[in-house]
């Protein structure tokens, strides 16, 4: 195939490039035991973490919705991306020279169309930069320093500069090798009567970069009075740009987001500059949109924003204190009930933005802004109750109607119950009872209509069965007599193959044992290889076993052994169940993590004496039918395999794993 990349160079950026670097930047990964990592799934909403992540394998596995693979498909899925754009991103980011089988080392034309356009995104702030210094921009260098903004600051946000004049940029990118077809596609340029022209000419220009950090788009400030077009003007909707699933600022807030659990989301680029320079360094903001439910998703995985969370973060709106910014506030306590984290707002005195309050006070005054938050639910209240005359009876009535309901969705009964009590105080009704009965019966009819629809805010989709300890209930943890729906896939998946009742003891150890064997084949092997699968009393799990053993066994384990076993899959469901237990952690207690070798042992006799036992039993009664239909004679030859067997059993609990190997 033209073009194909060079095999060994997919290789090295696979082993490059490890999945737990890439996955941590999209998503804040924690501890899961067993050198696993676990987050909140990129690829679905969801209220607990079940999303895990083993750098040792190089896999990562979605136990809720099933997605799964290596850090190539992880990048592939996350960024819409075909195979040999993956490998030329990751490449790029590991410097590694890709080989092509035919046209050497250069990708030309080959490259995709994402990443094309990424990069002439990336020439094109390169470009705007350079700009900056030149002495058209003096317009825009003075704009800068009368915000507060030097050199320097300009310089760490990749502010630039675009030029006035129709076609400088097109001119230049062209120049680099970039056809019309991609700068026009990239928003970049647009339409002319003689070809692309520049989109942006005369303003003050902010890179906008996904969370990666490649520049994705562009936001323009106009300068000068004699440009009719509007204030801000940004990069249209794009194959890479989609401005609602874009925050400004979050490539360089994401880390102290995940470490401080903390975000501040502030209305434009230089408020984001502003508090970064302040030292509010989780300030993020949208890019000419409303804050929404995909920017949302973005911050829930950065913030580790499930319900289990035993450290909650916090979501800081920064708005105006005019009537738009209060509008605003409004909006986002809409989106309030999507976090698990608290959700804050931060007004500052006077109506001023962080950027003004920067400029009139200090950097001081920005970080006390932040600190002085308080909760948005709280704000949401007092706004609507100011907007009635709670002076008359119906003002009062009117007020208690519009502010109940926002009362009734705070999430914690404690608080719900204060906020009531409150509120018959704000809206002067001597009758708390009254407003605590009113709010809580709200409250419960929320409930009621979220669990009558099967969706809605603060609900959760069952754990799957497969899911690991942390990840949702432990199998056998299932409530009492729950089973499994006839002809329902494994842990519920969608085309996952035969049932499994995972209450079943012997399932479960045989689950520990395959972990082991694909996790840690060196502890297992050779005892594990002399294993049939007839052992394994779950099909699923003799599936696997003969999987392992097509791959050459435990003891042939080395760099490309998962790779073998997952090839000697008959079918997708079995690949997916290889993927789920060379990730999923051992239910080993984390304190205990360094006794691997102890645990192994003790699942291999386990599953070995459960064997033993299965096989005892049938012989029992196979000589008891015997001797009741045909005497002695025969049934003696089963008498003597079974006293051997039992000799094998009272070994194996003595002596345990040493019997094995006897």
């Amino acid at each position: 195939m033209a073009g194909r990349i060079n095999d060994e160079d997919v290789k090295s950026v696979r082993d490059a490039v490890p999945i737990d670097a890439v996955a941590s930047e999209y998503l804040q990964l924690r501890p899961a035991g067993g050198g696993n990592l676990k987050g909140l799934c990129p690829f679905h909403d969801e209220k607990s973490p079940s999303f895990q992540v083993s750098p040792s394998k190089g896999l990562y596995h979605c136990f809720g919705c099933q997605e799964g693979g290596d850090t190539l498909s992880f990048v592939m899925k996350m960024e819409h991306l075909s195979f040999s754009e993956a490998v030329e991103r990751l490449a790029a980011q590991a410097g590694i020279t890709l080989r092509y089988e035919q046209g050497g080392y250069s990708p030309g034309r080959q490259q995709g169309e994402r990443t094309r356009l990424v990069e002439a995104h990336k020439a094109a702030a390169r470009f705007y930069a350079d700009q900056l210094a030149s002495p058209e921009a003096e317009v825009g260098r003075r704009f800068l320093h009368e915000r507060g903004f030097d050199q320097e600051a300009a310089e760490h946000f990749g502010v630039g500069y675009a030029p006035g004049g129709w076609d400088h940029l097109v001119r230049f990118l062209r120049g680099r090798g970039f056809t019309d077809h991609e700068l026009l596609t990239s928003g970049i340029a647009q339409d002319g009567k003689r070809g692309p022209i520049d989109r942006f000419r005369g303003r003050l220009i902010w890179p906008i970069r996904d969370i990666t950090g490649e520049v994705v788009g562009f936001g323009a400030r106009k300068l000068r009075d004699d440009d009719n077009g509007p204030k801000y003007l940004n990069t249209p909707e794009t194959p890479i740009y989609r401005k609602s699933q874009v925050l400004y600022g979050i490539d360089l807030a994401k880390r102290d987001i995940a470490k401080g659990n903390q975000a501040v989301v502030v209305e434009g680029y230089t408020d984001v500059m502003a508090c970064h320079l302040a030292g509010v360094t989780t300030a993020i903001a949208t890019c000419g949109t409303a804050f929404g439910g995909e920017h949302v998703k973005i911050l829930r995985r950065l913030l580790m924003d499930s319900s289990s969370s035993h450290s909650a973060g916090e979501v800081v709106f920064t708005f105006d204190g005019d009537a738009a910014g209060q509008k605003a506030a409004l909006r986002a306590f809409e989106d309030d009930q999507k976090f698990a984290a608290r959700t804050s707002i931060a007004i500052s005195p006077g109506g001023m933005d962080p950027c003004e309050l920067r400029i009139a006070d200090g950097d001081d005054a920005v970080r006390k802004l932040v600190e002085a938050r308080s909760p948005l639910f709280e704000f949401a209240i007092r706004s609507v109750v100011r907007q009635h005359n709670l002076d008359t009876a119906e003002g009062r009535s009117a007020a208690l109607d519009f502010a109940a309901p926002i009362v009734a969705q705070i999430k914690d009964p404690a608080i719900r119950h204060e906020y009531a009590v409150r509120l018959s105080g704000l809206v002067g009704i001597p009758d708390e009872r009254f407003v605590v009965r009113r709010i809580g019966q709200l409250a419960r009819w929320g409930r009621g209509r979220q669990q009558g629809s099967g969706a809605g805010p603060g609900l959760q989709a069952p754990p799957s069965r497969h899911a690991p300890p942390g990840g949702g209930r432990h199998p056998s943890q299932a409530p009492h007599g729950s089973q499994e729906p006839s002809g329902s896939a494994p842990g519920g998946r969608q085309g996952g193959g035969p049932p499994l009742n995972l209450r079943s003891p012997a399932f479960l150890e045989e689950r520990e044992l395959l972990k082991i064997a694909l996790q840690f084949p060196e502890q297992v092997s050779p005892a594990f290889d002399a294993f049939g699968e007839d052992e394994f009393t779950a099909p699923p799990y003799a599936v696997v076993r003969r999987a392992i053993g097509e791959a050459g066994g435990a003891s042939a384990a080395d760099d490309a052994y998962l790779e073998r076993v997952s090839q000697a899959a008959p079918d997708d469901s079995v690949k997916t169940l290889i993927r789920e237990l060379a990730v999923e952690p051992l239910t080993l207690p984390r304190r205990r993590q360094a006794e691997v070798d102890v645990y192994a042992g003790r699942r291999l006799v386990q599953v070995r004496l459960a064997a033993v036992e299965r096989h005892i039993r049938q012989l029992e009664s196979t000589a008891r039918r015997d001797e009741a239909q045909n005497g002695n004679t025969h049934a003696a030859e089963i008498r003597q395999e079974l006293w051997a067997l039992e000799q094998y059993r009272t070994a194996l609990k003595e002596r345990g794993v040493e019997a094995l190997y006897s």
